[in-house]
């Protein structure tokens, strides 16, 4: 891949978090040949939730499109964990759960915190397909959870599943 994300990182003053420990009987990430498949991520900062509460209610739109950057984030650090970062060729699927009060239908403008993310680290191949569902209630009372899908060039060794 021609990008060097980590490069696009650090000038947009971001960098990768520490991998969250899972909250239930599942891993973060699998690589399954040339691909990844991240778990939901919810907005977590040094192991804490971020913020709790249904958009449209307790979280305003634009700080849960914040958050929905921010569990892209730990979504690649999950990548990261299982193949190279460097490795990623597309981001394939992305999936945003909204926690949406009653009459919220701004879904896919909170879950863009994403797919707009993805766009500036990776360029053309960070478009992707997407959904963005709205639900009554995420794990936590998170109000936004992600989940992706990528493409990579080469798993880490041992890490193919």
């Amino acid at each position: 891949m021609s990008v060097d994300v980590r490069k696009r990182l650090a000038v947009l003053g971001l960098q990768l978090p520490e991998v969250s420990p899972p909250k239930g009987a599942y891993v973060p990430a699998v690589c399954s040949g040339r691909y990844v498949f991240v778990a939901g991520q919810i907005p977590m900062s040094d192991g804490e939730l971020t913020q709790t509460g249904r958009v449209g209610a307790e979280v305003s739109p634009e700080r849960a499109k914040e958050l929905s950057r921010q569990c892209a984030l730990a979504a690649l650090a999950a990548v990261d964990s299982v193949a190279r970062l460097e490795s990623v060729v597309q981001v394939v699927k992305v999936v945003g759960y909204v926690s949406s009060a009653p009459g919220f239908t701004r879904q896919a403008g909170v879950v863009d915190g994403a797919s707009e993310l993805f766009v500036e680290l990776f360029g053309e191949a960070g478009r992707h397909a997407r959904s963005a569902v709205g639900v009554d209630i995420l794990p936590l009372n998170a109000p936004v959870e992600i989940e992706i899908v990528v493409e990579v060039s080469e798993p880490r060794a041992g890490d193919v599943r």
